[in-house]
C-alpha cells in the first residue's frame, strides 16, 4: 500500500471528524423534525389567531441557523463544531435582554447589498460575471 494513502486512511483526525459527522448528521434529523413540529403548530396559531408567535418565530430562526451550521460542517465548509460544542446561534431576535451575538438579519429584497464591482449576492449564479461576460 501506498505510504501517503496509509497515512490518509489512518489520521486520527479525519475519523474524529467522521466521527462528529455521524453525530450532527443525526442531530439534524432530530432538529428537522422539531422545525416541522413549529411550522406546522405555527400554522394552526396563525389559523386560529391570524397572528404569529414570536417565540416559535425565535426559535425557528434559531433552528434553521443551526441547521445550516452543521450542514456547513457536515460539507466541510467549515471548521466550526455547531452547539452543542460551539455556542447556540441566535438569529434576529437573539437571546432575552443578554449581550446577543452580532445580528444576523433576516434578508428582504429591499436589503440587496452592492459589492464594489457593481455586483450583487447571486450575480454569479445568473451565468455572468461583473462586466457581463459568460461564465459558461
Amino acid at each position: 500500500m501506498d505510504p501517503e494513502l496509509k497515512d490518509s486512511l489512518t489520521a486520527s483526525e479525519s475519523w474524529i471528524r467522521g466521527f462528529y459527522i455521524v453525530l450532527f448528521t443525526i442531530i439534524y434529523s432530530v432538529a428537522e423534525i422539531v422545525l416541522v413540529a413549529i411550522v406546522i403548530f405555527q400554522f394552526l396559531m396563525t389559523l386560529l389567531t391570524r397572528q404569529t408567535n414570536d417565540r416559535l418565530l425565535d426559535l425557528g430562526d434559531d433552528l434553521s441557523i443551526f441547521q445550516y451550521q452543521i450542514l456547513q460542517f457536515a460539507t466541510y465548509n467549515s471548521d466550526e463544531k455547531p452547539f452543542p460544542f460551539g455556542p447556540w446561534p441566535y438569529g434576529t431576535g437573539g437571546p432575552s435582554d443578554a449581550g446577543s451575538p452580532p445580528e444576523q438579519a433576516r434578508r428582504t429584497s429591499s436589503d440587496t447589498q452592492t459589492h464594489p464591482d457593481n455586483t450583487t449576492p447571486g450575480d454569479d449564479l445568473k451565468g455572468e460575471g461583473p462586466e457581463g461576460t459568460s461564465r459558461h
